[in-house]
């Protein structure tokens, strides 16, 4: 039997279901900011659809679209501030 699936976001589990993305659980979860970017602006789930760029996130030290990205279990996520440092 599979338990839940679940993604990390910094420190927290966050649960998610099959094919949602990774900006959605996120929100499911009450996250609503996902960190700042390299000209210090709010990361955040805004179009849904990728065309503002506004959910970037860390994924494997790569800037990913959150909201195009699915989200798989053990995936790793950090706001791009982390790996700004």
């Amino acid at each position: 039997m599979n338990g839940p699936k679940t993604l990390r976001w910094i420190s927290q589990d966050i649960p998610f279901r099959q094919g949602e993305s990774v900006a959605a659980a996120l929100e499911a979860a009450g996250i609503t900011s996902f960190g700042r970017d390299a000209v210090d602006r709010e990361t955040r789930y805004f179009c849904g659809i990728g065309a503002c760029q506004c959910c970037l996130v860390s994924i494997n030290g790569v800037a990913t679209e959150a909201c195009l990205t699915p989200a798989w279990d053990g995936m790793v996520i950090v706001g791009l501030e982390a790996d700004l440092d």
